[in-house]
């Protein structure tokens, strides 16, 4: 804890408290915490972890601490004791940072009788009983419950503990909410009423996704002039994904929340390990300059919840470090103070302090990818959330192939076109933004003109932001291509065949034609545009006898051209993303590569050959280039948890050298030592032995 002590002692209690809120330790209290659990293993987590912050459940739905505020549950097995209290005492002691939490999803039923105002109504009028505990209630996040109740508990915590902050899990609300004030007050602002479904194409389910984006960014707002009024240095905090940022107002998320956290606590499902960096690429896309937290759960993240339990140590590391190989800040939460299985207490201690190795280095440094997808934001907010992960698997292909071909890269959010944002990337990718205002495509074409690069595919451009489709691209004249008619599909069969030679179609030696797409587009290139594929026309599936073309490879599969401007744009008319996602073929991931590529037009700025599967991040200042290295590598890529990680062998990193500039030291900061390295025609190359899980590669410059 001594280093966490240096860290924090110039900013406890200071507005830029957060800067060095870099570890965290999150304990979820149960009801019966107060009789069972032990506070001194916990004071000794925060030592084995090093974590300089910590986060405790307060109140809301259960308080831990004498509550005087009316209906404000206390927890029955409390008596005279204050157990969140006295943790805040103790990580005070500990020179930590401390944040209260608290949840205000749920009451019981004596506020229930008491407000029924409270209490959620489900589309038939009755009053929603909790889902998985129906013995309480859930409470309806739109009304007083949270703008009158809510507030009063949250100034009760902060003029009685020693706090940093306030924040709040599940306050974002459970879908529309039937109450007759709801109802009232939409109808008012939008004359419609309440949706009976999620429908992107009902005017009134837009209206309500607008409705509640005011309603809860006006609640941000007055928590956290509620916390600053008694505490000014400490802030309320969002428990938020990086999605979240397109439901709200962004000027008062700038204003009011100095930091975000990431609430995407672990792998579900046939998901990636790259998953956790990602979430913090969604917020620097709207936000580069503001630090993100990322929390990890020490169980499986499943439908099934299992909150109680632990996965693999390698499972949790594997979560955090590649969160720390993205910048982002390190979090983990236990529910339950009472902990029968100690197993994840070592994994996690070895985790952060990965973390603190490496935050010397990374943290005075700022994301230098030169390339960019771009976070749809736009083309998202007509899914409603339980559908918007079909409709990311565009940019979740494009991401996937990205990674595997060592392709540094951000994420850009369509909200902030701005020419600072844009003009840091060299190439910008469109996977699927369906959805662009004339002013998004005006920045972008603007963007081109100043010799910025562009790939795009599938329905890119083609739809207004409000989701109405356009006669034409918005983008036709930047991507050199004109619609004809689509999509299409599902079409099953497809195939595009290689035409000419371009860079684009390199790497295919052998194969006239390639695997295409099931949703496809008709569009002619313009202009100097050329086809480095083109369709090959459906012909059958079935019975096999009649798989085989009936006619010549015919319209573009693949628009390119040279922009004049200095940049590149590529177009690729059917679903390459998404598709490439359901199935994975590499072919598909090649052809994203190649387009990608060939946009940026130049020998990346950082390359690195190795055998494995890396997912790579890159941070410079002025003194110097950090290259962190996340080893993906392991029997269960696809699958979590893993059950144990397969150490690298050795990697070649090669770096282009600033002009002016030649290299003073190359460092392994994990392994701590210099590094071997030779220069040659301006790049510096520089070896990596091997890889356990992360390393990062600091070449400082004289």
């Amino acid at each position: 804890m001594l280093d966490a002590r240096r860290q924090n002692s110039d900013t406890l209690r200071t507005p830029n408290w957060f800067k060095t809120a870099t570890r965290w330790t999150q304990l979820t209290f149960v009801e019966d915490d107060p009789e069972k659990y032990d506070p001194a293993f916990w004071v000794d987590v925060f030592k084995r972890t090093k974590s300089n912050a910590v986060c405790l459940s307060a109140g809301g739905y259960i308080a831990y601490y004498p509550s005087e505020v009316p209906y404000h549950y206390v927890s029955k097995y409390l008596g005279d004791k204050d157990i969140f209290g006295a943790l805040v005492d103790a990580a005070r002691k500990l020179d930590m940072h401390v944040m209260a939490r608290v949840d205000p999803h749920a009451i019981h039923d004596d506020a229930a009788k008491a407000h029924p105002e409270w209490v959620m109504i489900n589309a038939d009028g009755t009053p929603r009983r909790h889902w998985a505990y129906p013995d309480v209630w859930v409470t309806n996040a739109y009304g007083d419950y949270n703008t009158v109740f809510m507030p009063d508990v949250v100034k009760e915590i902060v003029r009685k503990y020693d706090i940093d902050a306030v924040f709040a899990n599940r306050w974002q609300g459970h879908g529309v909410d039937y109450s007759e004030d709801s109802a009232r007050r939409f109808k008012d602002m939008f004359g419609h009423d309440l949706p009976k479904k999620p429908d992107a194409e009902d005017p009134a389910w837009q209206a309500w996704v607008q409705w509640r984006r005011r309603v809860l960014t006006d609640m941000i707002a007055q928590w956290d002039d509620a916390v600053k009024a008694i505490r000014p240095h400490a802030s309320f905090i969002p428990n938020m994904g990086g999605a979240s940022l397109m439901e709200f107002d962004l000027s008062v998320i700038a204003k009011h929340c100095p930091f975000l956290v990431v609430d995407h606590q672990g792998r579900k499902g046939l998901e990636l390990g790259w998953s956790a960096g990602r979430n913090g690429k969604r917020i620097r896309a709207t936000f580069p300059d503001r630090p993100v937290v990322l929390i990890t759960s020490i169980g499986p993240e499943e439908e099934y919840r299992w909150k109680d339990a632990v996965t693999s140590g390698e499972e949790m590391q594997l979560w955090i470090n590649d969160g720390t190989a993205h910048g982002l800040y390190a979090w983990f939460t236990k529910f339950n103070g009472v902990v029968p299985d100690k197993r994840w207490v070592e994994p996690v201690a070895d985790a952060f302090a990965l973390q603190a190795a490496v935050e010397p280095v990374l943290e005075s440094m700022q994301p230098a990818a030169e390339l960019a997808v771009v976070d749809p934001s736009t083309t998202l907010r007509h899914w409603s959330p339980e559908e918007r992960t079909n409709a990311e698997k565009h940019d979740l292909g494009f991401y996937h192939a990205l990674v595997e071909a060592r392709l540094p890269f951000e994420l850009l959010s369509d909200q902030v076109l701005t020419k600072e944002n844009l003009d840091r990337f060299k190439v910008i990718i469109l996977a699927n933004a369906s959805c662009l205002s004339d002013a998004q495509n005006e920045a972008i074409r603007a963007y081109v003109e100043r010799g910025g690069s562009v790939v795009a595919s599938y329905e890119t451009s083609l739809r207004d932001e409000f989701g109405k489709k356009r006669n034409e691209f918005g983008l036709s004249d930047v991507l050199g291509a004109k619609f004809v008619s689509g999509p299409r599909g599902i079409v099953k069969n497809t195939y595009v065949a290689l035409s000419g030679a371009h860079p684009v179609n390199q790497g295919y030696e052998g194969a006239e034609r390639i695997m295409g797409g099931t949703r496809l587009i008709h569009a002619d290139p313009t202009g100097n545009a050329t086809a480095p594929f083109l369709y090959v026309p459906d012909f059958p599936d079935l019975p096999m006898e009649e798989v085989y073309p009936r006619k010549a490879p015919e319209g573009a599969a693949v628009i390119a051209r040279e922009t004049g401007k200095g940049g590149r744009t590529v177009y690729i008319p059917w679903n390459i993303g998404e598709i490439f996602w359901e199935v994975f073929a590499v072919d598909h991931g090649k052809l994203i590569s190649n387009a990608v590529s060939w946009a940026l037009g130049k020998t990346p700025r950082v390359t690195v050959e190795g055998p494995g599967v890396i997912d790579m991040a890159l941070r410079d200042s002025a003194e110097g280039i950090a290259v962190s290295l996340f080893n993906l590598t392991n029997p269960m890529m696809m699958k979590g948890p893993i059950r144990e990680n397969y150490p690298l062998a050795a990697q070649t990193v090669s770096v282009e050298i600033p002009k002016g500039r030649s290299l003073a030291k190359a460092w392994l900061t994990v392994t701590d030592r210099a590094a071997n390295f030779s220069v040659k025609d301006g790049r510096a190359q520089v070896e990596v032995p091997d890889i356990e899980r992360l390393e990062v590669v600091h070449l400082t410059w004289k």
